[in-house]
C-alpha cells in the first residue's frame, strides 16, 4: 500500500509543477520582475525568517523595484511598495482588485467568506458595505454612541488619576488601552461592559472567552496553512491546522450567536447595534439572517478593538521618546481648550497638532502594515507590467509610509510634517484606499483623538528610566510593540479642577 501512496504523491507533485510551468509560460508578455523561485513552494521559503513580512517585502523591493512579483506555491502574487502604484491599483484597477483572497482562515473564521472583510466583490458585498455605512458606522450612528466613548474614556482618566494624584505612578498602558477599546465596541454592539470594577464575574468570564478566541484567530496568519498555496497539501492536514481553524470557528460562532440570542430574548428594547440589526431582521428576515448579523459584528469587534489599542500604544511610546512633541501638544491644549474643562470629541478635529501626532503615528506604525490582500478578477496592467487574473495583491503600506521620495527623514517621528497635510492623498493609507478601504476609519479616528487628547491634557508623562522606550515591533497581521508599554504619569492640575 505504501508504494502506491508514494507514487501517487510523486504524480501529484509532478502534475502541480507541470501546471505551474504551463501557467507561467503562457503568462504575461511583460511580467513584473521578481526573485528566482523554488519548485512547488515558489517563494514561501523567504518568509520563514524572524523578520516581519513587511520588512522582508521592503528589502525585496529595494532590489526588484516598487512593483514586483512573487509566487506563494501556485498562487501568483503582486507586491506594491509605492504610492503611485497603489493609487493605480485602487483607481484605474479598483474594480479588478476589489476581490479578496480566500483561504482556509477566511473560510472557517469568516463564516465561509461571507463577512465584509473577506467576501467577494458583488451584490452581497455591496449590501454589507451599505449596511455598515448607513446602519452601523454612519455619522448619525457614531454620534449616537458618543456617550459611550466619553464614559469609557473618562473611566480610564479617573483610574489613572486615582493612582497618580500626588506623585508619578508607574502604569502599564497596553492592557488599559485594550480594555478601553473592547469596552467601547462591545457596549456599542451589545450594551455590555466587560472590564472595570463594577463588572460582574459573568461578564469577566465572557470577556476571557472573547479574548481567548481572538488570540487564537491572531495566531493564524496568511501562510499558516500551506495548503492555501500548494494544492497537493490540501489532501493532507499534517499540522492539524484545518481542525484547529474549525474548532476556533465553532467557538467564535457560539459566542456571537449567544450575544444575538441574549438580545433577541430581552423584552425591553435597547439602542445597540445588535438590537438595530434584529429590528431589520424582522422586516427582511431572508437577508438579515443571524449569520449576516454575526459577520457584521465580528468584523467590527475584530477590526475595531485591537487596531485602536495598538495605535494608542504606539502614539504614547513616540510621545515619551519625544518630550518636546508632548510639550508642544500640551501647549496647544492649554491655549485652545484651557485648564478649566476637558476637551470634547467634537473639538478634537480642530486641534491641528494633535491630529498631526495621530497621522505621524499611523504613518510610522500602521497597525496593519500590509493591509488586507486583494485579488484580481481580470488581467490588467500596473506600472506598465502585465498582471494576470487571479493574482493576489499585497500593498506594503509600511514601505509607502517610509518612502524617502515622499517623506523627508522618513524614519523620524515628526508630526510637523503634517501641518499642511500629507504630500499627496495616497501617501498615507493606514486604512487602505479604494472601494474596499476600512469602513471603520471614522470610528477609529474618534477613539484615537479623544483618548490621546485627554491623556495629554490631564497628565504629565515620563519614561520609566533614562533609556528611550523600546520601539521593537511584534509579529502578526496586526503589529503591536514587542513589549507592553509602561510609563510614569502624574495628574495635572486640571484633574483637581474637574474631579
Amino acid at each position: 500500500m505504501e508504494p502506491i501512496l508514494t507514487n501517487l504523491l510523486y504524480l501529484l507533485l509532478f502534475l502541480t509543477a507541470f501546471k505551474l510551468l504551463l501557467f507561467f509560460r503562457k503568462g504575461s508578455k511583460n511580467p513584473p520582475p521578481g526573485p528566482h523561485s523554488l519548485p512547488i513552494i515558489g517563494h514561501l521559503n523567504l518568509f520563514k525568517k524572524p523578520q516581519p513580512i513587511y520588512r522582508t517585502l521592503h528589502n525585496l523591493s529595494q532590489k526588484h523595484g516598487p512593483i514586483f512579483s512573487l509566487r506563494f506555491g501556485s498562487q501568483p502574487v503582486l507586491v506594491v511598495s509605492s504610492a503611485s502604484a497603489a493609487e493605480e491599483c485602487f483607481t484605474k484597477n479598483d474594480i479588478i482588485f476589489a476581490n479578496r483572497f480566500h483561504s482556509s482562515k477566511t473560510k472557517y473564521l469568516g463564516f465561509n467568506n461571507t463577512i465584509i472583510t473577506s467576501s467577494s466583490y458583488g451584490d452581497h458585498w455591496r449590501n454589507l458595505r451599505r449596511i455598515s455605512s448607513i446602519e452601523i458606522l454612519s455619522t448619525h450612528r457614531l454620534n449616537s454612541f458618543l456617550g459611550i466613548r466619553n464614559d469609557e474614556t473618562l473611566k480610564l482618566i479617573r483610574k489613572l488619576a486615582r493612582d497618580s494624584n500626588k506623585d508619578f505612578a508607574r502604569v502599564e498602558l497596553r492592557s488599559m488601552f485594550s480594555e478601553l477599546t473592547f469596552n467601547i465596541v462591545m457596549r456599542m454592539v451589545c450594551g455590555k461592559r466587560y472590564y472595570g470594577e463594577e463588572c460582574d464575574g459573568t461578564n469577566a468570564e465572557e470577556a476571557k472567552r472573547f479574548r481567548d478566541v481572538m488570540d487564537e484567530m491572531a495566531a493564524f496568519g496568511l501562510g499558516s496553512n500551506i495548503g492555501d498555496f500548494v494544492p497537493i497539501f490540501r489532501l493532507f492536514d499534517f499540522s492539524g491546522v484545518h481542525n484547529k481553524l474549525r474548532k476556533t470557528g465553532e467557538k467564535l460562532d457560539a459566542l456571537f450567536q449567544g450575544l444575538i440570542d441574549e438580545k433577541r430574548n430581552m423584552k425591553q428594547s435597547s439602542d445597540t447595534m445588535i438590537a438595530h440589526l434584529l429590528s431589520l431582521q424582522e422586516s427582511d428576515p431572508e437577508y438579515y439572517t443571524d449569520q449576516i448579523i454575526k459577520g457584521l459584528i465580528m468584523a467590527l469587534i475584530v477590526a475595531g478593538t485591537e487596531t485602536s489599542a495598538i495605535a494608542l500604544e504606539w502614539a504614547m511610546s513616540n510621545l515619551l521618546n519625544h518630550p518636546e512633541v508632548l510639550e508642544k501638544a500640551k501647549i496647544e491644549f492649554d491655549t485652545q481648550i484651557g485648564e478649566e474643562r476637558l476637551v470634547e470629541e467634537a473639538e478634537v478635529s480642530k486641534l491641528n497638532y494633535l491630529q498631526s501626532i495621530i497621522s505621524e503615528t499611523l504613518r510610522l506604525h500602521p497597525p496593519a502594515p500590509m493591509l488586507l490582500p486583494h485579488y484580481s478578477s481580470e488581467d490588467c496592467t500596473v506600472g506598465g507590467y502585465d498582471v494576470p487574473r487571479n493574482t493576489m495583491l499585497m500593498v506594503n503600506a509600511w514601505a509607502i509610509h517610509r518612502d524617502p521620495e515622499l517623506w523627508a527623514d522618513p524614519t523620524s517621528f515628526k508630526p510637523e510634517r503634517f501641518e499642511n497635510g500629507p504630500p499627496n492623498s495616497h501617501s498615507l493609507i493606514p486604512f487602505g484606499m479604494g472601494r474596499r478601504a476600512c469602513p471603520g476609519a471614522g470610528m477609529a479616528q474618534r477613539t484615537l483623538g479623544l483618548t490621546l487628547g485627554l491623556l495629554i491634557q490631564c497628565f504629565e508623562w515620563k519614561r520609566i528610566g533614562k533609556e528611550e522606550v523600546d520601539m521593537t515591533e511584534g509579529r502578526g497581521s496586526l503589529v503591536p510593540k514587542a513589549t507592553p508599554l509602561e510609563a510614569l504619569c502624574k495628574a495635572r492640575p486640571i484633574i483637581n479642577n474637574i474631579f
